[in-house]
């Protein structure tokens, strides 16, 4: 899975140019994020998410990375849960 930031901000032209899209500008500006994270954002559809991610490419703005595979913690839990609940 991919991951990106943003570099530097882009001039936008007037389709990306709403609060929903500078909202998600402003949280890539600060750290790196996949795309299923993007496409949670409220205010945006995830059509428009892929457009700004494709916009931003092609103006070379965006730091792209492959994510890091993470830990997921809910599963001890998970497991512990089902133990508790067959005991």
């Amino acid at each position: 899975m991919k991951e990106y930031k943003l570099l530097s901000w882009p001039d936008l032209p007037a389709e990306f140019r709403r609060t929903g899209f500078r909202r998600l500008l402003s949280d890539l500006s600060q750290r790196h994020l996949s795309e299923a994270a993007l496409l949670r954002r409220d205010g945006v559809k995830p059509a428009e998410v892929r457009a700004l991610l494709k916009f931003l490419a092609a103006r070379h703005v965006l730091d792209v990375r492959q994510a890091e595979p993470s830990a997921s913690k809910w599963r001890p839990d998970l497991a512990g849960w089902l133990r508790r609940l067959t005991a």
